[in-house]
C-alpha cells in the first residue's frame, strides 16, 4: 500500500488578524486568544493526497505540530478523508521557528513509520517562509520539489511534476520517497461533508510529546530555534482619503489634475 504523509498547520484565523498579539519577551505569536483554522495552502496538499488515494490503493496520515487546540484541525482533515491523524503537542515545542518545526515534524514522520510521499503546503499564512518543507526533506535525507503546480505522471518510483517559476515552470522527474510543497494551482480542495464528519468521529488522533519522539529538549521549540527576532515594530497603515465632489466629468478632471500635481502622470 502506498503511504502518504500530509503535514498541516493550525494558523490564526485571518478574519481575526486584528486580535493577534505578540509576546514581548519571546517575540512569538500568542495564539491562545485567536481561533485556529487549517492553513489555506495545506488544503491543497491534503487534496493532492486524497486524489491520489481515489485512484490508487493508498493510506493517508496527517501530521501537525501545535497546541492541543490544533487537534480540531487534524480532526477536520480526517473528516475530509485522511485515514489517521497525529498531533505533536508539548510545551517544549512552543516558540519553534521553521528549523525547529521541520525537525520536530521530521521526527514525527520517522516515528510514524515507512512513507512514500510527504505533501506540504508551500507556506503557512502566519509565517510564509517556505522553509519548512525543504527542511523536512533535509532532515529525512530525501529529495524535495517546491511550488508544485501540477503532478504530470505517477510512474512507480518516479514522479514527474511541474514546479512554478516566476516566468514559467520547471519539469522535474524525481524518485520517491520525496517531499512536495504545493501551490494553489495544483487542484481545488473539496468541502467538508456531513458523512465525512460522522466518519471522523470514529477516527482517533494519536498525540505525541517530546518523550514519545525521544528528542532532547534543546533541539525543539524556542530552545532549538537558531533564528532570533531582535525587534518588533507596528506599522500604521492608515491612508489619507479625499472625496471628490461634482459631476462625473468634474471628478475625472479633478483626479487627473491631482495625478499631474503628484507627478504620477
Amino acid at each position: 500500500m502506498f503511504k502518504i504523509v500530509v503535514c498541516v498547520k493550525a494558523v490564526p484565523d485571518p478574519k481575526e488578524a486584528c486580535n493577534i498579539k505578540i509576546d514581548p519577551a519571546t517575540k512569538t505569536l500568542m495564539r491562545c486568544d485567536v481561533p485556529m483554522v487549517l492553513n489555506p495552502l495545506d488544503k491543497y496538499a491534503l487534496e493532492a493526497a486524497l486524489q491520489f488515494k481515489a485512484e490508487f490503493d493508498a493510506h493517508i496520515s496527517v501530521l501537525s505540530m501545535g497546541p492541543p487546540e490544533a487537534g480540531n484541525i487534524v480532526k477536520e482533515c480526517l473528516a475530509l478523508g485522511a485515514d489517521r491523524g497525529f498531533l505533536l503537542s508539548d510545551r517544549a515545542f512552543a516558540g519553534a521557528d521553521a528549523f525547529a518545526t521541520a525537525y520536530t515534524l521530521a521526527k514525527g514522520i520517522e516515528k510514524n513509520g515507512p512513507y512514500d510521499v510527504v505533501f506540504c503546503g508551500m507556506a503557512s499564512s502566519d509565517g510564509s517562509t517556505e522553509w519548512v518543507g525543504p527542511e523536512i526533506a533535509t532532515f529525512l535525507k530525501i529529495p524535495v520539489v517546491t511550488r508544485i503546480k501540477e503532478i504530470v505522471e505517477y510512474n512507480g518510483q518516479w514522479w514527474t511534476v511541474k514546479a512554478e517559476l516566476e516566468n514559467g515552470y520547471r519539469l522535474v522527474r524525481v524518485q520517491i520517497p520525496a517531499v512536495f510543497t504545493v501551490t494553489r494551482e495544483l487542484n481545488t480542495p473539496r468541502r467538508l461533508s456531513f458523512s465525512g464528519i460522522i466518519k471522523a468521529r470514529k477516527k482517533e488522533i494519536t498525540r505525541w510529546g517530546i518523550q514519545e519522539l525521544g528528542v532532547p529538549e534543546e533541539s525543539v521549540g524556542l530552545k532549538g530555534s537558531p533564528s532570533m527576532v531582535s525587534t518588533i515594530a507596528s506599522m500604521d497603515s492608515r491612508r489619507k482619503v479625499e472625496i471628490l465632489e461634482g459631476k462625473r466629468e468634474e471628478k475625472a478632471e479633478q483626479l487627473v489634475q491631482r495625478l499631474v500635481n503628484a507627478g504620477a502622470i
